[in-house]
């Protein structure tokens, strides 16, 4: 039988995280699961109990809370496995306020249809990025992507809003960033054997598809094709953001004039003029770096999914 150890970060989705415990262990305990449940005191304490779980020989590591306990658990299973460990298989429950990781690789966003998806087992392995620069120079890892520019502005904006959560957060923080953040840093971006030169007021180098609870920067992106997809966003006015935003929203930015799409495995990003702000999976790289390596690793771990995001897998044979 399948030991379960669940990281709740009770602050997650401001205090929902905490009001979800009941819930989580009435509904694990209901489905017959042998498993134990451990709150986050800080920050990072989810990154030393998921490896600490996996030292212990814990079959499933499972995150309850939002992208930022996603990303500290991946990096805990990540760092279990560089150290020569077993890596569990990773598991997650949606209780924060964006949850673009989950979208990403297929996991229920409703906690009950979350929980049963625990159980059923459908495991999906998935690639995980590395960024290296900023406060991390010996390396971060992300699940879901990489934002540089505007789009990590927009995220620090939005968590100073208290009384607006999810999506309209992030929204509310891209309309105030168009005025904090308006001139474009000159950026060499080295894609694999591709060099690009230019002004740039967003790079998002993406695993999976959204940020920002609603924000498609690879709208066709999958976690484990073995390439980073990236949006790169050259200098527009304002007006011009205005009307990039609800293409972003669509996933229908390609095309436009100002926006280039990228496919890559390995991306270098160096600021020649000005600074780059960056986040990975929302948590904060640098707030004025001016150089970041990132790099994704194939099929690194696995992740227990939907039913749905199964099939589509099938579907599309990528799984």
């Amino acid at each position: 039988m399948r030991r379960y150890f669940v990281i709740v970060n009770p602050v997650s989705g401001r205090g929902d995280g905490a009001q979800a415990i009941p819930r989580v262990e009435q509904e694990l305990s209901r489905l017959g699961l042998d498993f134990q449940l451990v709150r986050t005191e800080r920050p990072w304490h989810a990154a030393e109990l998921a490896r600490k779980a996996a030292t212990d020989g814990f079959d499933v590591v499972v995150s309850v809370g939002g992208d930022g306990t996603a990303n500290e658990v991946l990096n805990g299973l990540m760092q279990a496995k560089a150290a020569g460990g077993v890596c569990p298989v990773m598991g997650a429950l949606c209780v924060g306020r964006g949850n673009d990781f989950a979208f990403g690789v297929g996991v229920p966003r409703d906690l009950v249809a979350g929980c049963r998806s625990l159980v059923a087992g459908h495991e999906r392995r998935i690639d995980v990025g590395c960024v290296r620069g900023g406060d991390y120079p010996e390396g971060r890892y992300f699940g879901n992507g990489v934002g540089i520019g505007f789009d990590t502005v927009v995220g620090f904006e939005a968590q100073k809003l208290k009384r607006v959560h999810g999506f309209a957060a992030y929204l509310i923080g891209a309309l105030k960033t168009i005025f904090l953040y308006f001139r474009a840093p000159l950026v060499r971006i080295v894609c694999d054997e591709r060099t690009i030169e230019q002004q740039a007021l967003l790079v998002s180098i993406m695993n999976g598809r959204r940020m920002g609870g609603g924000f498609f920067m690879a709208p066709h992106g999958k976690p484990d094709d073995g390439r980073l997809d990236l949006c790169i966003a050259g200098q527009v006015t304002r007006r011009g953001v205005l009307a990039l935003m609800p293409r972003f929203m669509k996933g229908t930015q390609a095309g436009h004039p100002a926006i280039t799409m990228v496919s890559s495995r390995r991306v270098s990003v160096e600021a020649i003029d000005g600074s780059l702000p960056a986040h990975a999976d929302g948590e904060t790289i640098c707030t004025a770096g001016t150089h970041l390596d990132v790099e994704l690793l194939s099929k690194q771990i696995s992740i227990l999914v939907s039913d749905e995001a199964v099939n589509a897998c099938v579907e599309l044979e990528s799984c």
